[in-house]
């Protein structure tokens, strides 16, 4: 099955593409993990026919989601911290993050994920990745703006299996990223036009995060350095 292009997250729609490929098994309850994940938790409840928890971490995000899935019957959408969730152990056969957990606590989110999956249960991860061991010091800048830390390429097998997960497959999405990039900065200077004063200074965080981001991969060479890599594991038994 072909998707529409309409997940704008790095990756497009070609990581839920990759999950729909390579995941055969029955999957009866699914988390999705971020903003902006309201396409990738309707696929999957479709798809794969079973209920989906969306959860994001800031209240804003929460509204939006509310309003684009306001039809939707199989979505249930949480506020929730990433590294500490409402969740009993073992809830899960299904976590999806897109580009999502590349982030700071990574660990701690991991962590939890592990704690949700049912024993052999299926993590698909979007994963920003660092093309570079030493990513120099405006990438970096970036980085630390947009509460980034990518794993270096290289190492990503060494740190999920040290998790007790094994990699079952892997795709590389870097390829998106141009097209990602490109789409966000054109839908940034769209909604900026339409934005009032209060609202810009509103949003004023997101906006300059949307913008260094895309400006570093565009036309500041960002694109040498960063990578995005799609993922499925398997949690141990």
């Amino acid at each position: 099955m072909s998707v529409k292009k309409s997940i704008l997250l790095p990756g497009l729609d070609k990581q839920f593409e990759f999950l729909q490929k390579n995941l055969t098994a029955k999957v009866e309850s699914a988390l999705v993990i971020g903003s902006s994940s309201e396409k990738p938790a309707e696929l999957i409840a479709k798809n794969f026919s079973c209920s989906v928890n969306l959860i994001v971490q800031d209240y804003e995000s929460l509204l939006n989601s509310r309003l684009i899935l306001v039809d939707s019957e199989k979505v249930k959408i949480s506020l929730m911290d990433f590294e500490i969730t409402d969740f009993d152990a073992g809830s899960f056969d299904l976590i999806y993050a897109q580009a999502s957990i590349s982030i700071t606590n990574r660990n701690k989110i991991i962590k939890e994920i592990k704690r949700l999956l049912k024993p052999e249960g299926y993590l698909c991860v979007g994963e920003i990745v660092s093309l570079e061991k030493k990513a120099p010091t405006f990438m970096k800048d970036i980085f630390d703006s947009s509460d980034l830390l990518p794993l270096f390429v290289d190492e990503l097998e060494e740190y999920f299996a040290k998790r007790d997960f094994q990699i079952l497959t892997q795709q590389d999405l870097t390829n998106t990223l141009k097209e990602y990039y490109s789409k966000s900065f054109s839908l940034l200077k769209e909604i900026k036009e339409n934005l009032t004063e209060q609202e810009k200074s509103f949003y004023k965080k997101l906006l300059n995060k949307v913008n260094h981001e895309s400006n570093a991969y565009l036309k500041l060479g960002g694109n040498r350095f960063i990578g995005f890599i799609a993922l499925l594991l398997q949690k141990g038994k």
